[in-house]
């Protein structure tokens, strides 16, 4: 991307990642959106995800890589409820975090 002063002075151009997450996932076992990963970064081998309930209590590590997650804690269902991330990859060589949520809907 290129950036230009609007008075003509100038141009920087730099890279960044977006990072495009689902919003929602519905693990039913119909085979749609039945896990949830950010599958636009899985080329980032190093990259990962913690992800947490309401409370703070981690839930899962999952790799961006990986299937994702199927809504289990320790085998058992979750409800159908927000849950927060945090995602740590690399963008231009320097070690970035992006925190955000996302909903399980039962």
């Amino acid at each position: 991307m290129t950036v230009k002063d609007k008075f003509g002075c100038g141009s920087v151009q730099t890279s960044f990642t977006i990072i495009n997450y689902p919003k929602f996932f519905t693990p039913n076992g119909d085979s749609y959106n039945d896990t949830w990963n950010i599958f636009e970064i899985a080329d980032q081998t190093e990259a990962y995800i913690y992800i947490f309930d309401r409370y703070g209590k981690l839930i899962k590590q999952i790799a961006t890589k990986g299937e994702g997650w199927d809504g289990k804690y320790n085998g058992a269902d979750l409800p159908g409820d927000d849950y927060w991330f945090k995602l740590f990859y690399k963008e231009n060589g320097q070690d970035k975090e992006f925190r955000s949520h996302f909903s399980l809907k039962r």
